[in-house]
């Protein structure tokens, strides 16, 4: 409380703003610091003169296109701020051999590089909140520089020394460590992402072992991130070896089905039996394969729907891969007439809607079966052959149907109805009469009549 107390009095204010004129006096109003300000206006004009120079000499490389272009948004506007810090650094390397104050040169140090480091992040992280810490945290280690609490802070947290087995990391590495993981893995999905995008452009690669190779390649990205950050903050590789042999057993255990899915995905995509655009079926969902990922696939309907569905089931359940390795699908369509219509006539019908369906193939062209004489009419079936499950198998079937009926319409081809007789046993018959002759005598009736 007595620490607020001193806020709140003039003198503490007086004796604050005392200190800030006598810092001014000592570090700006001297012969050395004009010297450090006319340096920096020196040095950002000799660097803007060499980012135009840069620019100009990177001019046709740029205009190629591809992965090239990344230096316009991403490198170009980095060039004249990098040479001014090298320039600074140099600067403050030449004042502190001739025992200059540098006070000047080394802020402009620090608020050079956290605007260096904000830019080049902001440019390559896509999340706003994770680019807003990344831009909040460089700026408060460039204060503590400034102030000069930054080396004080880093050797406070060095001494909190933490026990881990027969290691000992301190405070500093802990945070190190992990500010490295964060770096790292971040470094390893933008690599994973453009092996990704590299594969996917290979014509001589099937779409499964892109996919396979570049989940590989985001696997062993992700593991040598982890060994760099570890390694990063100190931590000797080879105490894991001790529970190494525990942790896998625990893994074993409790991320079996993670495991079995991740396996599973690897046992499609070697043996090629499903891949990214093939139609498939399994159970009640009918959809085309959108994505191979690494614990479930992807498959999209008709109506937009998408289906997670573990990788483990694509394996030890029935998939029908409506494309493996043909894309020609035969559909069949039932059809009825009566028994006084014209069957011959009725079959060619069905053979010219066929005919006049679009994704219908001609050849192998559709035909028309007699299936038998059923209770109600005569039972027929057509069979077609379309070439892109993918768009479809039921409206095809539906636009085929509309084109047998306006045919059979206007030829006077006649669908059955439903037909039932009706037997009475005589026993019953009688039971009938009977009862309607006695309403017909009862004497409220007799009266009325």
């Amino acid at each position: 409380m007595e620490d607020m107390e001193k806020y709140l009095e003039w003198q503490f204010w007086r004796d604050m703003s005392a200190e800030v004129i006598v810092w001014s006096q000592s570090n700006l109003l001297t012969i050395e610091a004009l010297g450090q300000i006319a340096f920096l206006v020196l040095a950002w004009l000799l660097t803007g003169g060499l980012a135009r120079f840069i620019e100009r000499l990177c001019q046709p490389l740029l205009e190629k296109g591809g992965w090239l272009s990344v230096l316009r948004s991403i490198f170009l506007p980095l060039i004249r701020p990098i040479a001014a810090l090298i320039l600074l650094r140099l600067g403050k390397s030449v004042a502190d051999a001739i025992d200059w104050n540098t006070a000047l040169l080394v802020i402009a140090s620090s608020l050079l590089t956290a605007w260096i480091v904000i830019r080049f992040a902001s440019n390559l992280i896509r999340n706003s909140t994770l680019a807003k810490s990344f831009a909040t945290t460089a700026w408060v280690l460039a204060a503590l520089n400034i102030f000069g609490l930054l080396t004080p802070l880093i050797a406070r947290l060095k001494g909190f020394n933490i026990g881990l087995g027969e290691t000992s990391l301190n405070a500093y590495s802990v945070i190190t460590g992990i500010l490295a993981a964060i770096v790292f893995l971040w470094i390893a999905s933008l690599l994973g992402r453009a092996a990704e995008a590299q594969l996917s452009r290979s014509r001589g690669l099937e779409p499964s072992l892109q996919v396979l190779f570049a989940k590989i390649a985001r696997f062993f990205l992700t593991i040598i991130a982890v060994v760099m950050a570890l390694s990063f903050a100190g931590i000797d590789l080879t105490a894991f070896a001790v529970f190494s042999g525990a942790l896998g057993v625990g893994l074993g255990f409790g991320l079996q089905k993670v495991v079995s899915n991740f396996m599973s995905g690897i046992i499609l995509l070697l043996d090629r039996s499903v891949k990214p655009g093939d139609v498939i079926e399994l159970g009640e969902t009918y959809g085309w394969i959108n994505k191979l990922a690494a614990r479930y696939t992807s498959v999209v309907t008709r109506d937009g729907t998408e289906f997670l569905i573990p990788n483990e089931d694509m394996i030890t359940q029935q998939v029908i891969n409506w494309s493996h390795s043909d894309r020609n699908v035969r559909r069949k369509i039932p059809v009825q007439v009566a028994y006084s219509s014209d069957v011959e006539l009725a079959m060619q019908l069905m053979l010219q809607a066929a005919d006049n369906t679009a994704r219908v193939l001609k050849q192998p062209a559709p035909y028309c079966l007699l299936r038998g004489y059923g209770s109600d009419g005569v039972d027929m079936e057509l069979r077609m052959w379309i070439a892109d499950p993918y768009n479809g198998l039921s409206n095809v079937a539906s636009k085929v149907n509309l084109e047998i009926w306006r045919l059979f319409k206007e030829h006077g081809i006649e669908f059955p109805f439903p037909q039932r007789d009706l037997h009475i046993h005589p026993t019953t018959l009688d039971r009938v009469r009977d009862t309607l002759a006695e309403r017909e005598l009862r004497p409220g009736r007799a009266s009325s009549s």
